[in-house]
């Protein structure tokens, strides 16, 4: 296949860019802004989908559906909500074209106008706090704890395939409860289930933490944030939570009955993650040589490949390498045996470490004579010959010890990327170190202070660590007193 990917240190982005349209992830559509997800890429993300929808069903959610379309009137009854996404928004005006006759061509039929503009949903809090009024009356119908799995619309300018789109999938979860005290105790386990999801299934560490008053979501009185380093130093958030207090409930008259008797506003949740987890997976862990994936989300983890000459040879090594295909499969592990006579070994096994299957697997005539096979790591790019007889324990233990790896290099890589810093001259020579990373700084809590940093260094607040030591110190830009050091870096 010869080289097809730019390299990390020549050119990041560009790498990232020739890495998901070459390993088959997805491609730009001729809508701007917009992508197509190929088969390869969805199937990652049907992997993500099952295990965080079996997480969240776990946690005692159900999943639900609500409208693509949400009448404008519903985004003006949540002042910072609509604040926070108005720049964001299309609108549907019109319901109808027609062909123009005098020229031909397919146009607006402006007699077709809306009596009132629906918004393409850039998120649901509105629509489903309307909805709530009617399924809420009592506290026998709290906590509600929905979830709905959809797409969403975010007219973004400058966009990036998975990480920045205008259209992109997620989920996002959206529950009621009759206390604070509930409300917020949801808030903090669902950002822990993505703290979960990360680092156990995409062995991506993070750090969880609160956003400032400035980053937090729009309408939010609270939002939690999981926040990962990429390999060229930059931030990402990864999935956010959010305790919306009596915000919604308050904006659509959703009141219950207390045990009490006593009529109250509802207490509010919304949380979510979107394929940006897409994104992370590939930034996190991926080489020059392709993806390298987690064996836990890989769409299969083992591939095995035939190397022969002639039909005959061909038959004898298809009888082996499936039954050792079979024995895999017993135990769990998906398999792929590639037998095209399409291509060659060679270009196949390129091919695989590209797209980053965890583990290839080749068998040939003088392997099937010796009772041998040669089985390739893609974490390590390391080659062993095993014998035949109990691969597949080999096999199993490997692809937990390959996990396991791609974990523990990701966590060293943050580990060697985070800075402890005392003063501002320090702080803009390391935030402006292409190596970039996580700085521990002291910030004296005000958003003036907090935008100056970001004008001036382009760096922002990720989160306050909720792990965080309560210690005294001085901002080290304004040089007033700080009780606790903020997680700073440039981000995505």
């Amino acid at each position: 296949m010869g080289k097809v990917l730019t390299s990390r240190k020549e050119n990041y982005s560009q790498w990232y860019n020739d890495l998901v349209v070459k390993a088959d992830l997805a491609e730009s559509s001729v809508v701007r802004g917009c992508m197509v997800i190929k088969p390869y890429g969805f199937a990652i993300w049907e992997k993500m989908q099952g295990i965080l929808d079996k997480m969240f069903k776990d946690t005692g959610h159900s999943n639900a559906y609500f409208p693509l379309f949400i009448p404008k009137s519903f985004f003006s009854k949540e002042a910072n909500h609509v604040k926070g996404f108005a720049k964001e928004c299309a609108v549907v005006t019109h319901y109808r074209l027609k062909n123009d006759e005098k020229t031909n061509k397919i146009v607006v039929d402006e007699t077709a106008k809306l009596e009132e503009e629906l918004i393409v949903r850039p998120t649901s809090e509105t629509i489903i706090w309307h909805t709530y009024k009617k399924w809420i009356q009592s506290y026998r119908d709290l906590p509600l704890l929905l979830n709905q799995w959809a797409n969403v619309v975010r007219w973004e300018m400058r966009t990036r395939l998975f990480l920045r789109t205008a259209e992109f999938l997620w989920q996002e979860g959206h529950t009621a409860h009759s206390t604070k005290e509930e409300a917020i105790e949801e808030s903090k386990k669902m950002i822990n289930v993505y703290s979960d999801f990360a680092e156990n299934y995409m062995a991506m560490p993070v750090i969880i933490g609160t956003k400032t008053e400035k980053e937090r979501f729009a309408g939010a009185l609270e939002t939690y944030t999981i926040e990962a380093l990429m390999q060229d130093g930059k931030a990402l958030q990864s999935g956010t939570s959010h305790f919306l207090g009596q915000n919604f409930a308050k904006a659509f008259d959703v009141k219950f009955t207390s045990q009490k008797g006593k009529l109250e506003y509802v207490w509010a949740t919304s949380w979510g993650v979107s394929t940006r987890l897409m994104g992370a997976l590939i930034m996190a862990h991926s080489d020059d040589n392709g993806l390298v994936l987690p064996p836990k989300l890989a769409p299969f983890q083992v591939v095995i490949i035939p190397i022969y000459k002639g039909k005959k040879q061909l038959e004898k090594i298809s009888e082996k390498a499936n039954e050792i295909k079979s024995k895999l499969e017993k135990l769990g592990i998906t398999v792929k045996f590639d037998d095209r006579n399409t291509h060659k070994p060679g270009w196949k096994f390129a091919e695989y470490e590209l797209k980053g299957v965890p583990i290839r697997m080749a068998i040939g005539n003088r392997d099937l004579k010796n009772e041998t096979i040669e089985v390739a790591r893609r974490d390590t790019l390391e080659k062993k010959i095993y014998p035949q007889k109990d691969v597949e324990k080999v096999i199993f233990k490997l692809l937990e010890e390959i996990q396991n790896n791609i974990f523990k290099k990701s966590f060293d890589f943050r580990e060697e990327n985070s800075f402890i810093v005392e003063n501002y001259k320090d702080f803009k020579e390391k935030i402006n170190n292409k190596n970039g990373g996580f700085l521990l700084a002291h910030w004296d809590g005000t958003v003036e202070t907090e935008e100056k940093i970001k004008q001036e260094t382009k760096a922002t607040i990720r989160c306050i660590p909720l792990e965080n030591n309560i210690e005294e110190g001085k901002c080290i830009y304004s040089g007033k007193p700080s009780k606790q050091r903020v997680l700073f870096a440039k981000s995505y």
